[in-house]
């Protein structure tokens, strides 16, 4: 029997979620894995939850530091989120030759790299697979078993929150408002739900699953970020009426100029496996050049998920210093370059409020076609009392940047009210 002991840094949602599967499964682990896990070292600065948590008094402290110089603890759990204290307890931890997990997306896209190299210089682990995905085991096989492949793409749906604010704008028809309030009432979304509606989650999160696949460094400031605040109802039932379903996806694409790396509201085929994840449930797909297809399924969020992924890395990380196992370090070894939004290359839905006379859609397919962008379909919605309508353009595959140019062309006629929406359409 392995006797392994572990210091716990942050006990929110998470980390109590943490505790529980220490305590529950504890038997469990030494009967299956040879491994005693114990928690011997907790830090929080919000002394009350020891109580509420049914914690050895004699075992916790408000000092993180206290933790990660503890020379007892050999693995050291971080969930305080963000990166300042946080970047300087997963140092600490590393210079005093622990070992550490981490479930701190922000902290991994913006100094991953620097803290796997100072880790492998150690020989010791860093293990953040609850980073993405929640309990959606990604980071691992992607390190593991899937490195015989060529990745080309990764994508998909990171983000919980966002997601169940769209499924209930496309199936009950509800306004961003509402959708959020219930979201917020519900825990799914915070008091302040920025990172998560703005695509900052997302983005930090498609960052780091970009500098797995693609080997290379790609920092959450490379990651070009839309969220969800400005998409309106209206469109959404519009995309459902011409076969498609919106999604806030995180892609990341190799190309011949590069990694392209996005976060943004995007319409996908309704028939496509990412259209039909609901709720709060993520979904990541992978392409490979040897396994085709395949696409990773669960709750991105929640206490329960998260300190599953937690856990497991623990696990794995107790094996290791149980056994001396080699430790699998930061593999990305090339320089890649970030292609610029303005090269992407894709569809556009653009819905226009204008002026209803004769005359107007010949103007504004007129300013398409002098930037050679063909339409694929454009179509009428009706006549307000105003005396406008929407009028919606689906394009064939075009350039961001041409794009970018016919809406500035488009919002200078007189006919043009207002450019309503822009969302980018993938065939996937």
């Amino acid at each position: 029997m392995h006797t392994v002991k572990i210091g716990l840094i942050g006990l929110g949602t998470v980390g109590g979620g943490v505790i529980d599967i220490l305590s529950r499964h504890h038997d469990d682990f030494c009967r299956h894995f040879d491994l005693d896990l114990r928690l011997v070292r907790v830090a929080d600065r919000n002394t009350k939850r020891f109580a509420q948590l049914g914690l050895d008094p004699a075992i916790c402290t408000d000092d993180a530091f206290a933790v990660t110089g503890d020379p007892e603890v050999e693995i050291v759990i971080e969930l305080i989120g963000g990166t300042g204290v946080a970047r300087d307890v997963v140092v600490a931890a590393l210079a005093a030759g622990k070992r550490v997990v981490t479930a701190n997306k922000a902290l991994m896209a913006t100094s991953g790299h620097e803290l796997l190299k100072t880790a492998e210089a150690q020989g010791l682990e860093l293990r953040f697979e609850a980073s993405v995905g929640g309990g959606i085991p990604i980071i691992e096989p992607l390190k593991h078993a899937l490195t015989a492949n060529k990745i080309s793409d990764v994508l998909g749906i990171v983000n919980g929150t966002t997601n169940y604010m769209l499924t209930n704008m496309a199936e009950r028809g509800l306004s961003y408002d509402e959708a959020l309030a219930e979201a917020q009432a519900l825990g799914y979304a915070e008091a302040d739900p920025s990172a998560d509606v703005d695509g900052l989650d997302a983005a930090a999160k498609i960052a780091l699953l970009a500098s797995i696949v693609f080997h290379s460094t790609v920092t959450l400031d490379q990651v070009h970020a839309e969220g969800i605040r400005d998409l309106c109802s209206t469109d959404v039932s519009y995309a459902a009426q011409m076969g498609y379903a919106i999604k806030l996806l995180a892609i990341a694409r190799m190309t011949d100029g590069g990694i392209d790396i996005r976060v943004h509201p995007t319409m996908i085929p309704a028939k496509h496996q990412l259209a039909a994840v609901s709720g709060v449930y993520n979904a990541i797909y992978v392409t490979g050049d040897a396994v085709g297809d395949v696409m990773f399924f669960g709750e991105g969020a929640g206490a329960g998920a998260a300190a599953s992924a937690v856990v497991g890395d623990v696990i794995e990380a107790a094996r290791a210093l149980s056994s001396n196992n080699t430790v699998v370090g930061c593999t990305c070894t090339d320089e890649v370059a970030i292609r610029p939004i303005s090269e992407l290359e894709t569809c556009y839905y653009l819905r226009m409020i204008v002026d209803d006379k004769s005359g107007v859609l010949a103007r504004m397919t007129a300013v398409f076609a002098a930037h050679e962008v063909s339409l694929s379909s454009i179509m009428q919605q009706g006549v307000a009392k105003d005396g406008t309508a929407e009028i919606i353009y689906v394009t064939h595959r075009a350039r961001e940047a041409d794009i970018r140019a016919i809406i500035g062309e488009l919002e200078a006629l007189d006919v043009v009210k207002s450019i309503a929406a822009l969302i980018r359409v993938e065939a996937l």
